[in-house]
This record gives C-alpha cells, structure tokens and sequence, in this order.
C-alpha cells in the first residue's frame, strides 16, 4: 500500500531544458570544444583556425561579400551596423514589428540618427504597400537605410524580405537595406545576397548554438562604399579592418575571445558540414508546425489560448509567441521550471511588466540544436501543467504535434536482411 505520507518526487531533477529564445541549448560538442587551456593569440592553431571561419559566416547568411565580428551580444551588433551605417544626423527608417525592432530604433536614435519609426503592432506583418508609398514620398532621398527585424524575437513575426527589397525597388529608392537576424539565423531561411541585403547582423547565442559574446556584422560592397567616412565609426567600431584584417589581432580590435571561437567552429562544423543549411531550415520548419499544431488543439478548447500571429507564412520557424491570458502564462511558465525542469521564455511588448495582462504570454523557442524529443517533451510538460493548474485546454495536442513530426521525418533506414 502506498504511503500517503511520503514526500512527492522532485520531477525536475535531471538535465534541464532552456525553452527561451536565446541562450538556445548548446551542444556539448561545442561546449566540450570550448573546454581547454588558452591558446597562443599571435600564431599557429588559433589565427589558422579563424581564417577558416570567415568563409563559413558568410556562407551561413548566404553572402559572398564581408563580415564583421565584435565581442558583443544583439546589441553590440546593431551598434556596430549603426556606427558604419550611419553619420550624425543621417535619416533612418525602422520597420517594427515587435520589442525589438523598436529597440534596434532607440540604438541608433541614442547615437544621433534622425529615426522614423513605422510600426505595424506586435501581431501584424509589415505592410509592404505602406513602406512603398513611404518611400516614394522621399523625393529627394533623404532615408539612407530602411532597418528591419528578419524575425522579431518577442513577437515572433517574420518578415518577408524578398517582398521588402521588392517594395524598395519598385519605390525606385537607394536607400540601403539592413536587416535584424538575431532570432533567425541558421532557423529561418536567409539568403542575403539574393534578397539583396546590403547589411545583415546577428549574435553567436540563438541558432548559431554558441555562448553569448559573439557580434556579427555582414556588409555588402555597396553599403560599403556609401558609407564611407562617416562621423559615428570609431577604431573600435570600423567594420573593414575586421572584414579585411592586415594582421590577426584587427579581428578583434584587441585580443581575441578564444574560447568562443574555438565553440563557433565546432558549431559551424555542425550545422554547414554536416546537416546542411537546406536541412537546418527543414528541421525548424517541422519542429515549429509541431508547436503551432499543439497551441491550435489547446486553443480549441479554451479561445483565451492562442498563437500571436494568424497566419503561418508570417510567422517565425525559430520561436513561438503566444497568449494563455493572465496569469495563466505565468502560472504555467513558474510549474514547467520548478515542477518539470522546463524553461519557456516570458512574453515581451505584449503589455507593461507592471499591468496584470503580462502574466498572460509567453514564448516556446525551438532554435538550434533542438530536435523531435526536445520539443515533444517541451510539449508535453506543458500540458501537464495545464492540466495540473486546471487551466482549461482542448484535446490532441501532444497527437497533433506527433503527427507533424512524423510527417516530416526523413524515410526510416532499412532494416539488413
């Protein structure tokens, strides 16, 4: 007979699992590559290991032209495009769809850019129409550079770039396009150069599976030469010595950060030379639909559950915002972690931390080195906690969410006679 008296288990005990959208889970190749002494900085493995990394970051963002590396997180990266892009009182226009792309404007408005901000919610695409016409009505060319989210972070919208350099040509404007890929790259599909990208960033913490410290700046000759000479770069924030380096420490600017660079090879390893970017984009693609297909089954149950954007060509393949209405997001996101060893991220710009409403979203990150358990387990545990919490939920999610990933699973291997 079971002891009524006997203490519960602790069922969050073993290895946890970081559901946020950056720092993305790590792999333990890149963090077993990162486990060693510190290197010679001036000569042999670290400087010949590092010229081989310069090929792989562009071909992660799909671009043949430069990139930039700063010591930095997302921040640091919007700072560094800022500093090349722009001169004091130059005009920037930033399309918004989220926190971010909001946050990427403050940056470059703190360091004397002349900012127009459209913003189009936190639910709704950008309206490709609006931005023509915007930019028709700039006669004289007065908006150097039109800045964007690829996939705002908090809201999980994803913009539709090749349509966004389509509305700029039709408007007939040189303004440069650059464009936020810190929640997307290696998850969502890229290809800078054939989008015609002028200016690109990103960070080493989400889909490049790599600690954060890492800042990355891709650049194209074009923005290159138009922005020569402005007052905003400084030594430490010019991108050509770092592009085009005449010795190993302008890199940096300084000293290298090692032992990233030793976690972003392998990282790079992994996802280029193994899996294939083609395959990368794949495997996000099946792993977000099985989490929209588990959020649509609980939503049948319950209208207050539901995914922040309608429609699915919008939406972000590496991070899922949704609403469960307050508190229960909150209540949900406090038992996955204690009860279960599940982090999921908290909701940004949907409301004010200080108004109750905040307690009602949050977010599943499904970035990098994520695979079918990981998110089926994520899954899981939230139903549990649904259930345990007696929030009100529809059936079949986890079912749902199976059968997405079985539907999008490579052909078994055959078994030998």
């Amino acid at each position: 007979m079971r002891d009524t008296n006997a203490p519960k288990p602790d069922l969050s005990r073993g290895r946890p699992y970081l559901a946020i959208p950056g720092p993305s889970v790590m792999p333990d190749r890149v963090l077993a590559a990162m486990h060693r002494a510190a290197p010679n900085i001036y000569a042999g493995a670290l400087p010949e290991m590092v010229a081989g990394l310069w090929p792989d970051l562009r071909a992660v963002a799909g671009t043949a032209q430069h990139v930039a590396a700063y010591i930095g997180n997302g921040h640091a990266a919007w700072e560094g495009a800022n500093a090349n892009l722009f001169s004091r009182g130059d005009h920037a226009l930033v399309l918004a769809t989220g926190r971010f792309g909001l946050s990427w404007a403050e940056s470059a408005r703190a360091m004397g850019v002349n900012v127009e901000v459209m913003d189009f919610g936190t639910s709704s695409p950008v309206d490709m129409n609006r931005v023509e016409d915007r930019l028709r009505a700039d006669t004289t060319g007065q908006i150097k550079a039109v800045l964007t989210t690829h996939v705002d972070t908090a809201s999980s919208i994803r913009t539709n770039i090749p349509a966004l350099r389509a509305a700029m040509d039709a408007a007939r404007h040189p303004a440069l396009l650059a464009v936020d890929c810190i929640a997307s790259m290696a998850c969502d599909e890229y290809r800078m150069d054939d989008w015609g990208v002028d200016v690109t960033v990103a960070a080493s913490q989400k889909g490049l599976m790599t600690p954060p410290g890492l800042a990355f700046v891709w650049f194209s000759e074009a923005a290159r030469q138009r922005c020569k000479g402005g007052d905003l770069c400084t030594p430490y924030w010019n991108w050509g010595p770092r592009a085009e380096p005449a010795e190993f420490w302008q890199y940096w600017c300084g000293t290298a950060p090692t032992h990233h660079l030793f976690g972003l090879r392998e990282a790079l390893t992994m996802l280029l030379h193994e899996e294939g970017m083609e395959a990368v984009w794949a495997r996000h693609e099946v792993l977000a639909r099985a989490v929209w297909a588990a959020f649509d089954a609980w939503g049948a149950g319950n209208p207050r559950i539901g995914l922040n954007v309608a429609d699915p060509a919008h939406r972000s393949r590496a991070v899922t915002a949704a609403r469960l209405g307050a508190p229960d997001a909150t209540r949900l996101r406090d038992w996955t972690e204690t009860q279960a060893g599940v982090t999921l991220g908290i909701g940004l710009g949907m409301a004010a931390p200080s108004d109750p409403a905040w307690h009602g979203f949050l977010r599943v990150a499904h970035m990098g080195h994520v695979n079918a358990h990981m998110t089926l387990g994520a899954l899981g545990v939230m139903e549990a906690g649904m259930t345990a919490l007696d929030i009100p939920h529809g059936p079949g999610a986890l079912a749902a969410a199976a059968k997405v990933i079985a539907s999008g699973a490579r052909p078994s291997r055959p078994i030998p006679p």
